[in-house]
């Protein structure tokens, strides 16, 4: 079973990674998170097909899937494709985290599952992520030595932070930075929230789907790139990864200026850093 090879060499630095693609396909199962008309211009199926031209173009040496919806089949037909495709070095799928199965689960699971996902953001409670069962979940990922993408948002960062304090061995990758308010311009509780968070020496945090936080038709890279830097200060560039959140973010810009604009925010650092958002976190982190 693929794991987080954190520690285990440093991967070369000319390897590019997207950290974070979704693909579905509507013909096979609803994406029930497509609420509104807001979400039509996206409402069909995506392949890989689809993808590849956007990794070609911007010099992408693969790509790691992320579940877009609670179905372990869909998992499944994540991890055929891995299995097919070169351009798919690993895949973040789901499972029930409060399943007493999912230890065994895990195990059987193929060499290209790297993590697991669940739309903890979807989840009434706040401190979902506290449950008993599901701290239990969360250990038993950890001791498949796979790492858990949180999807939260500034309200579910404290328990977030909690979980990971109490599972030190558990690699937590936050997506999307928790999705800050950028449309609104607000900048707390989030800026501290994921500070804290931070702290915590077994998180790292994707710079992704952060155009889909601003506002869709108006947003300007000023917008944005306060966020973005703030997520590299308080993480660091070593534990920081690009993820372009593909097709999601065509809602709000296409491929090409998500990566220009990550590009502009990494640009302060030094080459090797950025090389390291760019692909070398995320081989180390999932163990690609």
């Amino acid at each position: 079973m693929t794991g987080h090879a954190d520690g285990a060499g440093s991967p070369p630095a000319t390897v590019r990674v997207d950290a974070h693609h979704h693909l579905w396909d509507l013909a096979r199962r609803p994406q029930p998170w497509m609420d509104g008309a807001r979400a039509d211009p996206i409402r069909r199926t995506y392949t890989l097909d689809d993808l590849t031209p956007h990794l070609v173009a911007h010099g992408f040496d693969g790509t790691v899937l992320v579940q877009s919806s609670a179905s372990g089949a869909e998992t499944a037909e994540l991890l055929a494709l891995a299995a097919r495709s070169p351009a798919v070095r690993g895949v973040v799928g789901w499972a029930d985290l409060t399943d007493p199965g999912l230890p065994d689960l895990l195990a059987a699971m193929p060499p290209h599952l790297a993590g697991l996902r669940h739309q903890v953001q979807d989840e009434p409670d706040p401190d979902w992520l506290a449950r008993p069962a599901v701290r239990r979940g969360l250990a038993a990922v950890a001791d498949a030595g796979l790492v858990y993408d949180l999807l939260v948002t500034p309200r579910q960062l404290p328990a977030a932070t909690a979980a990971a304090r109490a599972l030190p061995g558990l690699r937590l990758v936050l997506d999307h930075a928790a999705k800050p308010p950028i449309a609104a311009r607000m900048w707390q509780p989030w800026a501290d929230g994921l500070a804290a968070l931070a702290r915590l020496p077994n998180t790292v945090c994707k710079l992704s789907g952060l155009v889909t936080e601003a506002d869709w038709p108006t947003w300007r890279p000023a917008d944005i790139t306060p966020y973005a830097r703030h997520v590299l200060d308080v993480f660091g560039p070593q534990r920081v990864l690009f993820g372009s959140d593909w097709p999601v973010c065509t809602l709000a810009a296409p491929y090409e200026d998500v990566v220009t604009l990550a590009e502009a925010a990494t640009a302060p650092l030094a080459p090797d850093e950025r090389a390291a958002v760019f692909g070398g976190n995320a081989v180390r982190v999932y163990g690609l």
